[in-house]
């Protein structure tokens, strides 16, 4: 399985994504999830995926057949398109063409699913952030629901949502960022490490950090330490309800 996650903030985006691929519990490999297709200072657009990787690999690879393509144009690639929207329209396109193509070989038991997170932004354009369904449609990120998941959300998100703002500075997103992915991997087997992070500024249009995580990082190590221990001493420090009686001790 897969967590992929999205921060649209006023200073810029800050993007998570673990590495773990696995069919069956003992086949387990480390994938890239994260794809970016940079033009420093034009734009820079970041695509993060999630379910059947042979539907996400060829979607991706298709993608970028269609930058190289000599007859490439607006409406074709990703590194030509108007607008971010036309990008994700275009990313919806090819995926859930790829879908289908793959779901007409295999049995409706079957079938396969895959979701992507479409970022970034162009000269002259705003940040956009969006989630491509594996049918083609997509959702956009705005400021009153500032951050997108794909794969195992559940664990990571309720962090999410008690402290992501609009507002968050950058290295807040990041930190809130990792705890999510943090209480994901503690939750789901499925999901592992190393993780890649990329954080780039509003108007940079060009990755400012772009980094992969692993076991031994002492930040993150740190960060998985301190969020553990803030946990527990908040539930120790929460009074003991006033309707529940009193066990004597001794």
């Amino acid at each position: 399985m897969t967590y992929c996650v999205g921060l649209l903030l006023n200073e810029g985006m800050v993007l998570l994504s673990d590495t773990r691929t696995n069919a069956g519990l003992d086949n387990i490999s480390t994938y890239r999830k994260m794809f970016t297709f940079e033009d420093p200072g034009e734009r820079v657009i970041v695509i993060m995926t999630a379910g059947s990787l042979s539907v996400t690999q060829t979607t991706i690879a298709q993608l970028r057949e269609a930058i190289e393509d000599p007859e490439a144009s607006p409406d074709t690639s990703i590194m030509l398109a108007p607008t971010l929207l036309k990008v994700a329209e275009i990313v919806g396109a090819a995926l859930a063409k790829v879908r289908a193509a793959v779901d007409e070989k295999l049995s409706a038991m079957q079938g396969a699913s895959a979701s992507m997170i479409v970022a970034g932004q162009r000269k002259d354009g705003t940040m956009r952030l969006f989630l491509i369904y594996p049918e083609g449609n997509f959702i956009e990120a705005t400021e009153d629901t500032p951050f997108l998941q794909i794969g195992e959300h559940k664990y990571g998100k309720p962090i999410l949502d008690r402290a992501v703002k609009f507002a968050t500075a950058i290295p807040d997103g990041v930190k809130l960022a990792l705890i999510s992915m943090d209480s994901t991997l503690r939750s789901n087997l499925t999901v592992g490490l190393p993780i890649d992070l990329m954080v780039f500024r509003r108007d940079a249009r060009q990755a400012e950090i772009n980094l992969r995580i692993g076991e031994d990082d002492p930040y993150f190590r740190m960060i998985r330490e301190r969020w553990s221990a803030a946990l527990r001493d908040a539930h120790r420090a929460i009074a003991r309800p006033d309707w529940m009686p009193e066990v004597p001790r001794g």
